[in-house]
C-alpha cells in the first residue's frame, strides 16, 4: 500500500499513480498546473488508486459548472466500485453527496474525516472550498484551525493551510492574523495563489488600495504562471482601482487577462461580469464588451447548476440586452427551487430574488430592486461568494435606491458603508449622491 506526502495510506497507487495523485493534490492547493491531468496519468497509470478518481470528481464537482455533473458521478461510481481502506471510503462518501448537491453534507462528512485525519491533506482542500461556495465563513476558519495542531512547516503543504486559515480568518474579520497567515505562507511558497488572494481581500476590506496594488504587482509573475486562480486575482487588483476611480485601468484589466482570453469558464466568467456590472452602476461606458460576455454566458441560461453564478450571467443578460436569455434563466430558477440538492435553497433564499431585482434593474424599475435586494442582502452569504464579492449586491441596492429617489434609504445605505469603509473614495462619492437627493 502506498502513501501520500504525509503518509496517509493510500489503496492502489501502483505505476507511479501514487506520485500523479500528491502532484495533483499540489497543484491543487497552489492553484496551479493541471491537477485534472494529474488525476487522469494516476487513474490511466493504476485505475484501482481510489483516491485519483476521488480527487478529480472533487475538482469537476467544485468547478460550478453546468456540464461537470456526469463527470462528477462518474468519478464517484467508479471510486463506489474499488477496495478503499476506511479513511477513503469517508472521501467517497463525501464525493457521492457532492454529486447530488448537497454541498453541506459534503462538507459536514469532510469536517468529520478531518477531526479523525487531521492531516488529511485533500479533505481539508476540498472541504475549505466547500465552505466558500456555501458561504459558511465560521467553518472557513474553523475546519482549519482545527487541524493546524497536527502540522507543522516540515510537512508538504503547510503553506496551503496558512494560507486557508487566512482567507477563514479573513472572511470573519480578523484582519491582522489573517494577514499574517497569509503573507507567511506566500513566503514558503511565492505560487501559492490562494494565499496571495487572501492577503488581496484583507487589503480590499480595509480600504488599503494602494497597497493591495503593490501587493498584487509586486508578485505577479508567480502568482499568475500556470493558474488557474490568476483571472480572480486580476480582479482583485481592478478592484482596488475601480475603488479608486482610476476606470481606465480597469478596462485594461478587463480587456487583458480577466477578459482577453475570452475564458468560457463559469467562475472566470463571474469575475468579468463583477468587474463591468460595477462600472455599468457608476455609469461608465463600457462600449460594446457586454456583447461577447453575454454571448458566452448564453449557453448558462437554460439551466441554474449555481445560484451564484446565476447572479453574474443575468448581469450579462441585462447589461447586453440579452433580454431572451434573462427569462429563460428565471425560468431556469424557478424550477431549480423545485428540484433537488443545495442549490434549490440556495436560488429560492437569495439567488432568485437577487437575479430578479438585477432584472428589474435593467428595466428601469429601481424600487422594485430595492424591496428584492433590500429584503434578502443579510442573508446573501448563505449562496456563497467572499464578503468582496457579495459587495456587489450592496452596491446595486444603493444604486437603485438613489436613482429610485429614496432619499431615506440611500441616507442610511450609504452612512452604513461609509462607517464601514471610512477610507474609501466609492464611499465618499456614494454619500454625496445620496446628500443630493436629501437636499434637493
Amino acid at each position: 500500500m502506498a502513501t501520500d506526502a504525509i503518509d496517509l495510506s493510500i489503496s492502489g497507487g501502483a505505476n507511479g499513480a501514487d506520485a500523479h495523485l500528491m502532484r495533483g493534490v499540489a497543484d491543487l492547493q497552489c492553484f496551479i498546473g493541471d491537477p485534472v491531468g494529474a488525476a487522469n496519468a494516476a487513474i490511466e497509470a493504476d485505475p484501482d488508486t481510489v483516491m485519483a478518481h476521488v480527487l478529480k470528481g472533487y475538482l469537476y464537482g467544485l468547478s460550478t459548472e453546468p456540464t461537470a455533473g456526469p463527470v462528477v458521478r462518474a468519478a464517484h461510481g467508479a471510486a463506489v466500485a474499488l477496495p478503499a481502506n476506511p479513511r477513503e471510503r469517508v472521501h467517497v462518501a463525501a464525493l457521492g453527496h457532492l454529486a447530488e448537491g448537497r454541498w453541506h453534507d459534503a462538507g459536514r462528512v469532510l469536517a468529520d474525516l478531518t477531526g479523525e485525519h487531521p492531516r488529511d491533506a485533500l479533505a481539508l482542500q476540498a472541504g475549505h472550498q466547500i465552505d466558500f461556495f456555501t458561504g459558511n465563513a465560521p467553518m472557513l476558519r474553523a475546519r482549519i484551525e482545527r487541524a493546524l495542531p497536527a502540522w507543522d512547516e516540515s510537512m508538504a503543504g503547510y503553506h496551503a493551510m496558512l494560507g486557508m486559515r487566512a482567507f477563514g480568518l479573513e472572511e470573519n474579520a480578523d484582519y491582522g492574523a489573517a494577514e499574517r497567515a497569509g503573507r507567511r505562507a506566500v513566503e514558503m511558497n511565492p505560487r501559492d495563489g490562494w494565499a496571495q488572494h487572501a492577503v488581496a481581500h484583507v487589503m480590499e476590506m480595509q480600504c488599503r488600495q494602494r497597497e493591495g496594488i503593490a501587493w498584487m504587482r509586486g508578485n505577479a509573475d508567480h502568482w499568475t504562471k500556470e493558474s488557474f486562480l490568476q483571472v480572480h486575482n486580476w480582479w482583485h487588483l481592478a478592484l482596488y482601482h475601480f475603488d479608486l476611480g482610476e476606470t481606465d485601468e480597469v478596462l485594461a484589466l478587463y480587456d487583458g487577462p480577466i477578459f482577453g482570453a475570452r475564458s468560457t469558464i463559469a467562475l472566470n466568467m463571474v469575475d468579468a461580469s463583477a468587474i463591468l456590472w460595477r462600472l455599468h452602476l457608476g455609469g461608465v461606458d463600457v462600449g460594446d464588451r457586454w456583447t461577447p460576455l453575454a454571448a458566452q454566458w448564453a449557453p448558462h441560461a437554460g439551466a441554474s447548476a449555481y445560484a451564484f453564478n446565476d447572479m453574474h450571467a443575468i448581469m450579462a443578460f441585462v447589461a447586453g440586452g440579452r433580454e431572451e436569455e434573462a427569462a429563460r434563466l428565471l425560468a431556469a430558477q424557478d424550477e431549480a427551487v423545485a428540484g433537488a440538492g443545495d442549490n434549490a435553497g440556495f436560488t429560492r433564499d437569495v439567488g432568485r430574488p437577487i437575479a430578479r431585482a438585477l432584472h428589474a434593474f435593467g428595466r428601469g424599475d429601481y424600487a422594485q430592486t430595492v424591496r428584492l435586494l433590500n429584503a434578502v442582502r443579510s442573508r446573501a452569504h448563505s449562496f456563497g461568494g467572499s464578503h468582496a464579492q457579495r459587495d456587489v449586491i450592496d452596491l446595486t441596492l444603493i444604486e437603485a435606491a438613489i436613482r429610485s429617489g429614496d432619499r431615506a434609504m440611500a441616507g442610511r445605505l450609504t452612512a452604513e458603508r461609509a462607517a464601514q469603509r471610512e477610507a474609501s473614495p466609492m464611499s465618499g462619492i456614494l454619500r454625496q449622491r445620496a446628500d443630493a437627493i436629501t437636499a434637493a
